[in-house]
């Protein structure tokens, strides 16, 4: 996929960013490039960076230096409202529902910079035939769910933004690992209805599996960079993130 891709613009780009949290550099001089309709991963550690990226891809950090690109326009002054209006959209690490809220409500808010009515209403019985379990619990309140029925209702509000992107951080965070495999063939069903998709997440194994390209973060620097089958078959990777140095 990655030789058909590289041949268009990038929908979402960094280009020599470096990020600093007062005298800390966080980021150092990372490049990164999300195509349109593709799905691509960010692999490291903790304390790698990686929440960083998501932040300033997302307008929640500034860069020092360097240049936060979308749709061609650079957006490092840009607030976060712009950039979800124009399709970057976010699933947060834990959910972050509204728990008080109920189910439908909390999608509805995915929509509160949208003003196509109809529109939107298409968009809810999309999401309902995509995660039926959330049709089901429509009026409970949300913090009353189960992880991974949370996770289903944060994606759906997500999607409800109507993005050409979904930061993804941490997906498979705090799930049962019977429910992990469910939410990446969720991930995987979102990224086949076009949209491209940017995660965040540790499980390095899972998150190749369904990539087509990714990177790998150690200490604020980008030192992969390939298709997802070329990290899976690289032995540095295999050795740091899936357990199989030499014994």
């Amino acid at each position: 996929m990655s030789e058909t891709v590289d041949a268009r613009t990038p929908l979402l780009e960094l280009r020599g960013i470096n990020t600093h949290y007062g005298a800390v550099h966080i980021l150092k001089d990372v490049d990164l490039a999300i195509y349109p309709g593709e799905l691509v991963c960010l692999l490291g550690g903790n304390a790698s960076g990686k929440s960083t990226t998501l932040k300033t891809l997302l307008g929640m950090v500034t860069p020092t230096t360097g240049d936060v690109v979308l749709d061609g326009e650079v957006v490092n002054d840009k607030p976060t409202s712009y950039r979800v209006e124009r399709g970057v959209t976010m699933v947060p690490e834990n959910r972050r529902l509204f728990k008080r809220l109920s189910v439908k409500e909390n999608l509805e808010l995915g929509a509160y910079l949208r003003n196509d009515r109809d529109g939107i209403e298409e968009d809810l019985e999309r999401i309902y035939g995509m995660f039926p379990r959330v049709k089901e619990r429509l009026n409970q309140k949300s913090g009353t769910l189960s992880g991974g029925e949370q996770q289903m209702v944060a994606m759906g509000r997500a999607l409800m933004a109507n993005p050409r992107v979904l930061l993804m951080d941490e997906p498979s965070m705090g799930l049962a690992p019977a429910l992990v495999q469910t939410n990446f063939e969720l991930i995987r069903q979102i990224h086949e209805e076009g949209v491209a998709i940017f995660m965040v997440e540790q499980n390095a194994n899972m998150a190749l599996s369904i990539a087509d390209r990714g990177w790998v973060l150690q200490t604020g620097r980008v030192v992969l960079d390939d298709t997802a089958p070329n990290l899976l078959a690289n032995p540095e990777l295999r050795a740091s993130y899936l357990g199989e140095g030499d014994r």
